[in-house]
């Protein structure tokens, strides 16, 4: 373990802030770096000769697979060793590979480069949600979640907004000269401009950001804290079946909604209303900045309302109240003219797809162990993942290219494909909160037997 500094207090309120910020903005790069691929479907396609079957395999697939499965072992590095020493090789691991993606020369080198992605990415989230658990209580970790879940939209945003800027600067140059690399065309030079500046915030979270003490662990009938193996994990998860079935099930439909309509939203709009991608980046970047960053604000807020006014499954209701508000603006839009009412129906199902960030987090962290929180979050994230981004962005796909016959017609796969799922989502969220309920009082009443000592609180490194 790596002495903290004497100068830096953990505990101070300020530095708190600061690592809640320094977080959000590794989470904005990441959002960035997997965003921007949208965006630039149609030149990728056409320089890389893709269908749209193949390019949802890089927007999903090639990212959420390792994304996922890595999580698991990250995770549990993440519940016994530094939280920020797992962060920042993440960072530097997928900023690197998204720095190669601007490389590829063919479908196979651009799919193994979306999986760097991925690894890097999967040390992120789930070392975050575990310090966060440690820094807060509960009435406030739903917006501190909140504000770290911002990070998304943001980073999406900037993605649709320099993407679009880099493409609509380059539109009329066929390539672009750049020192060792030779000639590269305009959409590749995007990925180099947002991969390299990953490599110096990893360097600034190394040497800055410190773990926070642990607390809440769980102790034996001597009260030394108890060594966690998975299995112990997937003990707790069975001992809480059905909560956690509903929750998994629940959340990874939502984020079908979401992670869904980010990354086809752009070639909806190109192909249905003939933007240029320049123009679609701008229309969306707006969109997500403005409806998804209130929409996840206001999910934190709303997650620590539910729960100071004694609803102890206000995570789980502020996801059922979000699915519902977005049934109808998502099934709308892909059918609704002109554009800008078509918009402003995205923008109504994107402030309400964004409320399961922190609610999913939070119910999660607020039910499990502190050993096991990181692992808890990764098996959600894998499972989430291959739903939401594997699944959920393949699936629109597959209608669009096999049921409907052509890409002309893709607003009509996201209205039916989507519409089902925020369906779902309701269904699951709402039942899963009386499973939620008991689960919650039955871990507090062990929480409350298990022995307990001096040094109820253990630093980590």
């Amino acid at each position: 373990m790596t002495e903290q500094p004497a100068s830096v207090n953990r505990d101070s309120e300020r530095y708190k802030i600061y690592i809640v910020a320094v977080c959000t903005a590794a989470y904005v790069l990441s959002f960035v770096d997997r965003q921007a691929l949208s965006l630039m479907i149609e030149p990728i396609k056409r320089d890389l000769s893709l269908t749209d079957t193949q390019f949802s395999l890089l927007s999903g697939l090639a990212f959420s697979v390792l994304y996922s499965v890595m999580g698991l072992p990250i995770a549990t590095l993440a519940d016994r060793r530094s939280r920020p020493l797992i962060i920042s090789v993440g960072i530097a691991l997928w900023s690197l590979a998204t720095t190669l993606s601007g490389l590829s020369k063919g479908f196979v080198h651009m799919f193994l480069a979306r999986v760097g992605v991925g690894v890097g990415e999967a040390a992120l989230t789930p070392s975050a949600y575990s310090m966060f658990s440690d820094m807060f209580p509960k009435n406030r970790l739903g917006r501190a979640i909140g504000v770290y879940s911002l990070g998304s939209f943001i980073g999406g945003s900037a993605a649709f907004f320099i993407g679009g800027y880099v493409i609509g600067l380059l539109k009329d140059v066929d390539s672009v000269s750049l020192p060792l690399v030779g000639d590269v065309h305009a959409w590749q030079v995007t990925f180099f401009i947002i991969g390299l500046p990953g490599l110096l915030l990893a360097l600034v979270f190394l040497l800055t950001v410190r773990d926070p003490v642990r607390r809440g662990l769980a102790r034996d009938a001597a009260g030394a804290v108890r060594k966690v193996a998975m299995r112990d994990v997937f003990a707790f998860l069975r001992g809480h079946g059905k909560t956690f079935s509903f929750h998994y099930a629940g959340f990874s439909c939502y984020a079908m909604v979401l992670l869904g309509l980010m990354a086809w939203a752009p070639a909806f709009y190109i192909r249905t209303f003939g933007l240029s991608p320049t123009q679609a980046g701008y229309a969306l970047g707006g969109v997500v900045l403005v409806a998804n960053g209130s929409g996840v604000l206001f999910g934190g807020w709303l997650v620590d309302r539910l729960t100071s006014r004694g609803h102890t499954d206000g995570a789980m209701r502020a996801g059922v109240i979000g699915a519902i508000g977005m049934v109808a603006p998502v099934v709308a839009f892909p059918h609704a003219r002109p554009l800008w009412l078509s918009l402003a129906l995205l923008a109504i199902a994107m402030f309400f797809a964004s409320f399961p960030m922190p609610a999913s987090t939070a119910a999660m962290q607020v039910l499990s162990p502190n050993q096991m929180r990181a692992q808890v979050s990764a098996l959600f994230l894998l499972i989430s993942n291959l739903m939401a981004v594997g699944l959920g962005t393949t699936l629109v796909a597959l209608v669009t290219d096999e049921l409907l016959g052509s890409d002309q017609r893709i607003g009509a796969s996201l209205s039916l494909v989507y519409g089902i799922a925020s369906v779902l989502s309701i269904v699951l969220l709402w039942r899963g909160c009386a499973h939620f309920r008991r689960s919650l009082a039955r871990q507090e009443q062990l929480t409350a037997r298990e022995p307990k000592t001096a040094a109820s609180e253990s630093p980590v490194g």
